[in-house]
Formats: structure tokens, C-alpha cells, sequence
């Protein structure tokens, strides 16, 4: 097949599929992955907002100066504009030397703030303890504190201002070694592993590809590089990440306790149950009383005393009929017709999964 024809089957592939999504954003390529780098390192600057009296920050400070010619006795020194600080990074696959990075900036120690700090050199390791990258620069906080000092202590706070970001700030020293295409063919890994989504995945690029892919289970499609595209790898994973498959979602429900979320996929189903939800709440409220003796009395004391109320109110709940329904849209419009709040609605998940009703994964964070 030429490539005219090769490139007129793609149009028609991508035509007749309406909800695809493009093989490069499903899948990754086996031997092209991140790596974690970590490293420990100064924060200076910091105008006060350091670490107090720290020995592990005071002894880090003396050992940099010696680098530079500089003996202090540590018992000299003050950390109140030092903070001592960890720096993480993942470094990109195929990243060559000079490429620049992103790294984090997270403070270990007692600092206030890292705002308009500047981190030292530091070198960032990997899990083998080899360097990979050097970080330095200006720290961008997306925070702040203030009013630290105002009248009893009262302090205003944004976000996390001991943690902060270099934009572009280390610097690649030594690249990792990455295989792509080893042995005349390539893995796809996929993001969310799925059988039915694989089995599809191969599909697609054996129509433009013949016989050239095999889905190996449900996380991996292997494609052997055909003849022509042997020595330009490159060129053809690229052919092969703008082909469209319409990818397989799972019956799941997804709960988020903390934040009140949930999210529930397409291909969620409930079968017929009677549901019957009421709330109980109970109220407890502490009240601070002063008793004193009555008026022209001649003994007695005013004292503070506390008193507690306690209230329960429990709402009656009735039998509701949930009929089986086939799309997400109806089982959402008949539990909201219910009037029962996100948190009410959780708890009814869980109660349908356990009776068996619920036909889809639920999934609670």
C-alpha cells in the first residue's frame, strides 16, 4: 500500500469515527518514560522569614561557605534569612543535556515563607544516586503571610507559602538512556488499562498497518515496524499516534468524601430498587451562664456556670422506586428528583452497591 493510499484510509478512519480519541493521547511508548530527581539545598534571602536556630540549616551554611574559602564557626551564624529546603524534578524521557526543567521547592525546616527567596546550586540525583540536573534561581510562591507581628499575633495567610516553583530552573547534566524500538517493534502502553480498548487499538493500526499489531493484554499493543520505516522510528510513531479509536470507559462511580465530588462514568446502570432515605441530626449546643446571689443577700458567691442543650430531629423518609434505567442522565434525574443533598447521595450509592443494585465500579477517596 502507497503512501496516497495509506493517507485516504486514514481520512476514512477518522471520519467514520465520531468520539475517537488519537492514539498518542491514550497510550505511552515502552522505554520512553519520567524519572524522579530529588536534592537538598539553601534558600536565602528570605528577609526573617528563615528557619529559627536551626543546627541542621546553620551546619549546611557553614559546609557551602567552605566552598568558597570561607572557615565560620557554625556557633556564629543565624538561619533567619536560610531556609533549608527539598527539591524535587521529573525529568522528561529522550531530555538531552542543557534542556531545562521544572523543579519544586518545598521547605523542611520551620521557615515562614520562601517569598523572594533564591535557591542556591544544587544537585539533583536520581534513584542511583548518579546527578542529572543542576538547580538554581529566583523562587515563584503562589502565596503569602502577613501580619505575623499585628496585635495578638493575628496573621493573614494564601495558600502554602513554604512551597514554591522554578520555572525552567535546573538544568540537565547527564541524559537517562531510552530504547525505543528495540527488536523491530514498539509497545504501547496504555494509560487506562482496558481490554476492550486494546483489542480496538490493534485493530486501528492493522487497518493501515496489516498484520503488523497484537494486543498482548489489557495495558499493552505491540507493533511491529514495518520495513520501510526501519532506521526512522520516529517518523513512525508519529504516523501512528494520529490514528482515532474510540476508546472503551468502564462503569464507574467515583466519590470524593473530603470534597463532597462525584463523578460517575457513562456506561454506569442501576437495576430496579426501592430506596428510602431520611436524615437524623443532632444538635448539641453549650451556653456559658453567671449564677449570683439574689438582691440585699448576705452570703454567696457569683459564679460562672455552663449548660447544654441537646436537640434531635430525625425527617421520616419514604419508599421511593427507582426503575432500571440504561443512560447515567436518567439515574441522575430520578436520585435528584428524590431532593436528597451530595452527601445523601453518596451514602445511597453505597447502599445500591451493597444490595447488589448498582451495576458499575465505585470507587471511594
Amino acid at each position: 500500500m502507497n503512501f496516497l493510499a495509506r493517507a485516504i484510509v486514514i481520512l476514512c478512519v477518522s471520519a467514520s469515527v465520531l468520539h475517537a480519541a488519537r492514539v498518542k493521547d491514550l497510550v505511552t511508548v515502552e522505554g520512553g518514560r519520567d524519572n524522579q530527581l530529588v536534592g537538598y539545598g539553601l534558600v536565602v534571602g528570605l528577609a526573617g522569614d528563615g528557619d529559627s536556630a536551626s543546627p541542621m540549616t546553620i551546619n549546611a551554611v557553614a559546609n557551602s561557605l567552605k566552598r568558597f574559602g570561607l572557615t565560620v564557626d557554625p556557633e556564629e551564624l543565624k538561619a533567619d534569612n536560610v531556609a533549608a529546603v527539598m527539591i524535587t524534578a521529573d525529568i522528561p524521557p529522550f531530555a538531552r543535556e542543557g534542556t531545562r526543567i521544572d523543579v519544586t521547592v518545598s521547605s523542611i525546616g520551620d521557615a515562614e515563607s520562601l517569598q523572594g527567596g533564591v535557591l542556591l546550586q544544587t544537585p539533583l540525583v536520581g534513584a542511583d544516586d548518579e546527578v542529572y540536573a543542576v538547580a538554581q534561581g529566583q523562587i515563584a510562591v503562589g502565596g503569602f503571610i502577613g501580619g505575623a507581628a499585628g496585635p495578638g499575633g493575628a496573621t493573614v495567610q494564601k495558600n502554602h507559602p513554604t512551597v514554591g516553583m522554578i520555572a525552567n530552573g535546573a538544568i540537565v547534566e547527564r541524559s537517562i538512556p531510552m530504547e525505543v524500538g528495540e527488536g523491530g517493534f514498539v509497545r504501547f502502553l496504555l494509560r487506562n488499562p482496558d481490554y476492550s480498548t486494546a483489542s480496538r487499538l490493534a485493530e486501528a493500526i492493522n487497518v493501515i498497518f496489516p498484520t503488523s499489531t497484537i494486543a498482548l493484554d489489557s495495558a499493552a499493543v505491540q507493533v511491529t515496524i514495518p520495513e520501510i520505516y526501519l532506521g526512522r522510528e520516529v517518523d513512525f510513531i508519529s504516523s501512528i499516534g494520529g490514528i482515532n479509536v474510540d476508546p472503551d470507559t468502564p462503569a464507574r462511580i467515583v466519590i470524593n468524601e473530603r470534597t463532597g465530588t462525584i463523578v460517575a462514568t457513562a456506561g454506569v446502570r442501576i437495576s430496579t430498587v426501592a430506596v428510602s432515605h431520611g436524615s437524623l441530626s443532632i444538635t448539641i449546643a453549650r451556653s456559658q451562664n453567671v449564677s449570683q446571689p439574689g438582691a440585699f443577700a448576705n452570703v454567696g458567691d457569683t459564679v460562672e456556670t455552663e449548660g447544654t442543650e441537646v436537640e434531635v430531629t430525625e425527617e421520616l423518609g419514604a419508599f421511593h422506586v427507582i426503575p432500571e434505567y440504561p443512560t447515567i442522565q436518567q439515574v441522575t434525574a430520578a436520585l435528584n428528583a428524590m431532593g436528597v443533598s451530595t452527601r445523601e447521595m453518596m451514602s445511597i450509592f453505597q447502599a445500591m452497591k451493597s444490595a447488589g443494585a448498582l451495576q458499575a465500579e465505585l470507587v471511594i477517596k
